[in-house]
C-alpha cells in the first residue's frame, strides 16, 4: 500500500471517527474512559456485595435479575378517565404512574417559572411586588407542601403534581430570573436602535434569545431534580416508581429496590439526551 493510500485511509477514519462523536455527544476516548469507569464501579459493587447479605446489599447480579423479573411479570394498566384496563408488564405500569404526575408536573412547573423569571427580570416594579414573596416561599421544600396537597387536592396524582410542580417551579424560576438581568445593556441599546421599541417585541426577539442558555440549564436541571421529588411526592398516591423504591425497601426487597433505582437512572438518561439534543439545536447561534 502507498503512502498516499495509507494517508486516505488514516483520513477516513478520522473522519469516521468525527461522525461518530458527533452521533453520540462524547469523544472516542470520554467513551472508552466511561465505560471502564462503570466497569470498576460494577466490580467494587459486586466484590462488596459478596460479603454482605441480599436485604443489605443486593449484586448487580440479583438487581438484574430482579429488574429483570418486574419487566416481565404481567399486570395491568389502567387508562385515566376511561376506565380502561390494558395488558402491561408491571414494570412500565409503575413507570406510567409516575410519569401520570411527574410530566404535568414537571410542565407547569417549568412554564410558570420561566413566565414568572422573565416577568421579574425584565420589569423592575414586576420585580419589587414579588420579590419579598419568593424570598418568603423559596426556603420552603417541596415535600413541606405534601400536607397541603393531600388537603388541597387529594390522595391523587393530582397532589404529586403539585409537589412536582414546586420544585420545577423554582428551578426555572431562578435560572429565568438571572438569565433575564444578565442581557447586556449594550444589547438592548442596540436593538432600540435597530427599531425595536415596545416591550413585548424586545422581550420576545431580544431577551428570551439572550436568555436562552440559562433558560435551558434550568429545564435541563428540573428535569432531573423533579425525579428526585416524584420518589417522596409518590408518598401521596401510593403508586409508582418511587412509591415503589420505598415500599419495597421496607420490606427488605433491596434488589428491586435498587432496580427501581435504575429504572429513573435509565429514564433520567434518556430524557437527558433527548433534550441535549434540543438544546444543542435552540442554541446554535452560539456556534
Amino acid at each position: 500500500m502507498s503512502n498516499d493510500e495509507v494517508g486516505s485511509s488514516v483520513a477516513r477514519l478520522d473522519a469516521d471517527e468525527r461522525l461518530l462523536d458527533r452521533i453520540l455527544g462524547f469523544s472516542s476516548e470520554s467513551t472508552w474512559l466511561a465505560f471502564g469507569g462503570f466497569a470498576g464501579f460494577l466490580v467494587v459493587w459486586y466484590v462488596a456485595a459478596l460479603f454482605q447479605p441480599t436485604y443489605l446489599l443486593p449484586s448487580p447480579v440479583e438487581v438484574l435479575a430482579a429488574f429483570l423479573t418486574e419487566l416481565t411479570a404481567p399486570a395491568m394498566l389502567s387508562i385515566p378517565f376511561t376506565g380502561v384496563e390494558i395488558p402491561a408488564t408491571r414494570l412500565l405500569v409503575k413507570l406510567i404512574q409516575s410519569l401520570y404526575h411527574y410530566i404535568p408536573g414537571l410542565l407547569i412547573g417549568t412554564t410558570l417559572g420561566i413566565v414568572m423569571g422573565v416577568a421579574m427580570g425584565w420589569n423592575s416594579r414586576v420585580d419589587s411586588v414579588f420579590t419579598p414573596v419568593t424570598r418568603i416561599l423559596r426556603p420552603i421544600p417541596p415535600l413541606a407542601w405534601i400536607g397541603f396537597a393531600v388537603i388541597w387536592l387529594g390522595v391523587n396524582h393530582q397532589g404529586a403534581t403539585f409537589i412536582v410542580a414546586i420544585g420545577s417551579f423554582w428551578i426555572n424560576f431562578y435560572n429565568a430570573y438571572g438569565g433575564v438581568e444578565g442581557v447586556s445593556e449594550n444589547l438592548k441599546e442596540v436593538a432600540a436602535t435597530l427599531g425595536v421599541d415596545d416591550d413585548i417585541t424586545m422581550i420576545r426577539k431580544v431577551i428570551i434569545p439572550a436568555a436562552s442558555p440559562s433558560i435551558m440549564t434550568g429545564i435541563r436541571t428540573s428535569i432531573g431534580q423533579c425525579w428526585m421529588i416524584v420518589v417522596a411526592a409518590e408518598l401521596i398516591v401510593g403508586v409508582g416508581v418511587g412509591y415503589e423504591i420505598l415500599n419495597t425497601a421496607q420490606n427488605l426487597a433491596m434488589d428491586v429496590s435498587v432496580a427501581y433505582m435504575l429504572v429513573i437512572s435509565l429514564v433520567f438518561l434518556v430524557s437527558d439526551g433527548l433534550f441535549r439534543r434540543v438544546e444543542r439545536r435552540v442554541l446554535e447561534w452560539r456556534a
